[in-house]
């Protein structure tokens, strides 16, 4: 059978992650990266695909390509996902899907116009705690949801933060939840559905030197389907992250799946229920002094090629993608100024 040929925009370390998965599925052939900076800065001289600097010229060039990862700032998501969609392609694209939900509409009207699917990647439900969670919270082995509560403690200082990069620019990076933690609100919404009557507080500890927005935020909420919940979440913490935890309180019992990166079932106390013995976890992406979410990109190319073949359909489809978007949207909506230091910034 003929191989999926790929594209992948942007060569940063998810990017190159992307590409690396790529090149390892024997059912996908890479064909071209793009990225605005030279190889060399980059550190990917040794490739033998096609590198691009400009998206259009790459798009026009190899028509063959069928598939195209947007894995570019944030903010350039919508308007890569759009020129992509354009060109009649299927897209893979990274979390946040966009930074709002009218882009996220736009790029749902685009691929149901060209018949072309839309993988969001939140490759976190791959992990074998998140399917756990999912088998036990369907079957309703818990029974009602009283509450649920997500912390998110994660370091991220001057190291990530670096001047000249995207990373802390509000256009560009959107705020803590899109590029930390919008994960993990996708594991949330994915097991208990969508949130209301929310409530925020947010605050700038560390980062008022190098980024647009907050670092820290409490936030509390109820769930549509019943129950009430909190997200609690920084990226303040000193040296090196401190934990990704999901805490379920029940009708029938309690679980709590923790650890540093939401990997380790710590707690499980349910009525004539026994805990199954989980396979192992794969380690969190690991980029020198910070690390990130599952390494389960893989499983996510996997996706890609079995849904276009026709075997399986999409983990995480384009209107789930565009549902995380939307409740942080909604959260952010209690942002203000002091938090939101760009505004000063454009005005000066």
């Amino acid at each position: 059978m003929s191989k999926i040929k790929f594209a992948v925009i942007g060569q940063g370390h998810i990017g190159k992650r992307h590409a690396e998965m790529v090149r390892r599925n024997p059912e996908c052939e890479l064909v071209a990266v793009c990225d605005i900076k030279n190889k060399e800065e980059l550190g990917i001289t040794e490739i033998t695909e096609a590198f691009y600097h400009d998206v259009d010229e790459m798009l026009v060039n190899h028509p063959e390509i069928e598939v195209v990862n947007i894995c570019s700032p944030n903010g350039l998501h919508a308007q890569h996902c759009l020129k992509s969609l354009e060109a009649k392609k299927h897209i893979v694209v990274e979390k946040p899907m966009a930074l709002n939900t009218r882009d996220c509409e736009s790029i749902i009207y685009k691929s149901l116009q060209m018949h072309k699917n839309v993988f969001c990647v939140m490759q976190n439900r791959y992990s074998p705690p998140s399917v756990w969670l999912k088998e036990i919270v369907e079957t309703g082995k818990l029974g009602k949801i009283f509450m649920v509560q997500l912390n998110c403690y994660w370091n991220r200082d001057e190291r990530y933060y670096k001047k000249g990069t995207w990373k802390g620019d509000q256009e560009l990076d959107g705020g803590t939840l899109f590029t930390q933690f919008s994960h993990f609100i996708d594991i949330m919404y994915w097991l208990f559905g969508d949130i209301t009557d929310i409530q925020a507080k947010f605050n700038d500890f560390t980062h008022k030197d190098s980024t647009d927005f907050e670092d820290s935020g409490f936030i509390s909420f109820k769930f549509v389907h019943g129950g009430m919940g909190s997200l609690n979440y920084s990226t303040a913490v000193w040296d090196k992250n401190l934990e990704s935890s999901l805490t379920i309180i029940g009708e029938k019992g309690s679980v709590k799946v923790g650890g540093q990166y939401m990997d380790k079932v710590e707690y499980c106390h349910i009525k004539d229920y026994e805990m199954p013995e989980l396979a192992p976890t794969n380690p969190a992406n690991d980029y020198g002094h910070y690390k990130g979410s599952a390494n389960n990109h893989h499983y996510v190319i996997e996706n890609v090629v079995n849904t276009i073949k026709g075997r399986t359909t999409i983990t995480t489809n384009a209107l789930e993608g565009m549902k995380v978007v939307d409740i942080i949207e909604r959260i952010y909506s209690f942002r203000h100024d002091d938090v939101l230091k760009y505004k000063r910034k454009k005005k000066a």
